[in-house]
């Protein structure tokens, strides 16, 4: 359990993306700064990243997330943050941008399910499937 000062909360999102188009572009040294963007991400918002994996066509995100933040907005932080933070920091000098789809997956378990769905998620990190 987690608290807030006015909350004790148990609150775990599986939220997944797809890149525009659904291109394989999520590989090696993009999918690292990937990840590295979206640990910023959940720093600055005070979220805390359960499990992350970056599969070369989509994202797995699994985060605990006080009752302030619905599924929606941290959909819309991780995918609108992580896409400008990584085209202003590496898109001039890879020329690669990087861009989502407009939709996504967000489901949510607790502490019982969570642990299904991190099994899960690890049975889909590159080189497992």
């Amino acid at each position: 359990m987690k608290t807030t000062r006015h909350a004790t909360y148990n609150l775990n999102y599986h939220i997944v993306w797809l890149p525009k188009y659904r291109n394989s572009v999520l590989t090696g040294e993009v999918a690292d700064r990937v990840k590295t963007i979206l640990h910023e991400i959940a720093d600055s918002k005070g979220v805390e990243i359960l499990d992350l994996t970056v599969q070369p066509d989509h994202v797995h995100l699994f985060v605990s997330s006080p009752p302030k933040n619905e599924p929606a907005l941290l959909a819309n932080w991780f995918k609108g943050i992580s896409s400008r933070k990584y085209n202003h920091r590496y898109a001039d000098h890879d020329g690669e941008k990087i861009g989502w789809t407009r939709g996504y997956y967000a489901g949510t378990a607790g502490h019982v399910s969570s642990e299904t769905v991190e099994d899960y998620i690890q049975q889909h990190k590159e080189g497992d499937s």
